[in-house]
């Protein structure tokens, strides 16, 4: 039976990424507020955790400054009607990159490249 993820507020471990990545998957529901509370959670994490939990902070960080990027320039092509479409590819991209995240640690394992660009 497979066990369920942890769930903590103490940086550098384990459950405090896991959280962080919850955090983001709900984050759209609630305009980037959890999204901003988790960044902040990764960004006080780092230097705290083992190789395993910093790769996944610096995933965490560049996967929220990569979205919020890819939210500006949507928003600022909506007036050209391309920006819902650039909206929602940034949407899957950002979906993708947490639960490929999620899935890395529940493995135990670092995200491949967290600083691509690409999924």
């Amino acid at each position: 039976m497979a066990e369920s993820p942890q769930i903590s507020i103490d940086p550098g471990t384990r459950g405090n990424a896991n959280l962080i990545y919850f955090l983001y998957i709900v984050a759209p529901v609630f305009f980037q507020t959890l999204a901003l509370i988790g960044v902040i959670m990764a960004y006080l994490g780092k230097g705290k955790g083992d190789a395993l939990i910093e790769n996944h902070y610096r995933n965490q960080i560049n996967i929220f400054w990569k979205m919020l990027l890819y939210c500006l320039i949507s928003g600022l092509l909506t007036f050209i009607l391309i920006g819902v479409l650039l909206f929602l590819a940034a949407l899957v991209w950002y979906i993708v990159r947490i639960v490929k995240g999620l899935q890395a640690l529940s493995a135990g394992e670092m995200v491949e490249n967290p600083e691509s660009w690409l999924l």
